[in-house]
């Protein structure tokens, strides 16, 4: 039967005043104390709440670039993870949408206006308002600053929650939240298909999954990378060709071959390169997010007619029109299923790039 917010027994969680809850969860306290385990309240439920038991949380670049402040908007103590999968366990008054015991994901946002024109075409990710981040971000309502995934429960509108499949690996459909969706979307925006020659930049949390998701979509997926030792992984992954970008002779042999090339890369390097792979008409779409400003030369556009465009997330429509493309196709992320308190090394191999292709928390890890 379905729990309501009348009832205050929270698996997890200590009740505190007025329905609030504190539970466990890691944080950073600044950008050099590293992560460490901390106490947090998470809100009463609203009516439109859905509260939900973290099992599995993500460990996505950016999480290392909020707790570093390396982006310049980290207000601390800052609680990451925005990769989420759980199981609801008390739903609000009016929630329409889920039911105690049902599994779901939380992902980059939890919140937006509703109301612009963005909002309305299911573009929330673009709230030209603002929207409201898993973590790290104030509240609509309250202005209290949100805490994301790397805990054990969370409370979010049940507009900002989506249905996950049964039929696949919890742990592995995680990073599908924001690894996921962010490749997914731009491939999907730019009508990446049969017929597409598709180049991929970096073989990471992201790249893994642009290789996979460019492959089934039918373009002929090329993996374009700096280290010889990942090819065989990006044809296992689906890529039909493997690139070498350090051997300038190939690079020269693939000038102007690309109709899109998808760049993961959260690391500073040199677009110009890859942008001379496009042929005319050619679009570079970039979901990594390098803390430096890039060079690009404006005649390097204007030469073929070429786009260098970003992206970001996608919307919560295309977010479950993507879990749900993955529930069919059984595609899910690579990961490595670690204990909570590995997390600080797990950051230091993910600048290392040690890591195939996503670390994923076990939450029941956290005690």
């Amino acid at each position: 039967m379905t729990k309501t917010l009348d009832e205050t027994q929270v698996d997890s969680a200590e009740v505190t005043g007025a329905g609030k809850a504190r539970t466990h969860a890691y944080a950073a306290r600044s950008p050099e104390s590293g992560l460490a385990p901390f106490e947090i309240e998470r809100r009463a439920l609203r009516p439109h709440d859905v509260k939900l038991e973290i099992l599995y949380c993500g460990v996505c670049h950016s999480d290392l670039h909020m707790v570093r402040n390396e982006w310049k908007q980290t207000t601390y103590p800052v609680v990451p993870g925005h990769e989420i999968v759980g199981r609801v366990t008390v739903v609000g008054d009016e929630v329409k949408k889920f039911e105690s015991g049902d599994l779901v994901g939380v992902g980059v946002m939890v919140d937006s206006c509703r109301e612009c024109s963005n909002c309305r075409r299911g573009l929330e990710q673009y709230c030209t308002v603002g929207k409201t981040l898993t973590y790290s971000s104030p509240d609509r309502i309250t202005g209290e600053m949100t805490y994301g995934g790397y805990s054990k429960t969370i409370v979010v509108d049940e507009d900002f929650v989506f249905r996950i499949s049964n039929e696949l690996p919890l742990a592995a459909v995680a990073p599908l939240l924001c690894a996921g969706i962010t490749t997914y979307s731009p491939l999907r925006h730019w009508k990446v298909g049969k017929g597409s020659k598709l180049g991929v930049v970096g073989l990471g949390g992201l790249g893994h999954m642009a290789v996979k998701f460019g492959a089934s979509f039918g373009a002929e997926v090329t993996m374009l990378s700096t280290s010889p030792d990942k090819e065989a992984d990006a044809r296992r992954l689906g890529a039909h060709k493997f690139a070498l970008t350090r051997d300038a002779a190939e690079m020269k042999k693939l000038a102007g071959y690309f109709d899109f090339i998808l760049d993961t890369v959260s690391a500073k390097h040199d677009y110009n390169m890859y942008l001379n792979l496009l042929g005319t008409d050619g679009v570079m779409m970039c979901v990594g997010a390098p803390p430096a400003p890039a060079e690009v030369p404006i005649f390097t556009l204007i030469d073929q007619r070429r786009s260098l465009a970003g992206s970001g997330i996608g919307g919560i429509p295309e977010t479950q029109e993507m879990l749900d493309y993955c529930a069919k196709h059984g595609i899910t992320s690579d990961i490595e299923l670690i204990d909570i308190a590995y997390i600080n090394e797990a950051y230091e191999r993910i600048l290392r790039s040690d890591v195939r292709y996503r670390f994923v928390i076990d939450m029941a890890t956290l005690r």
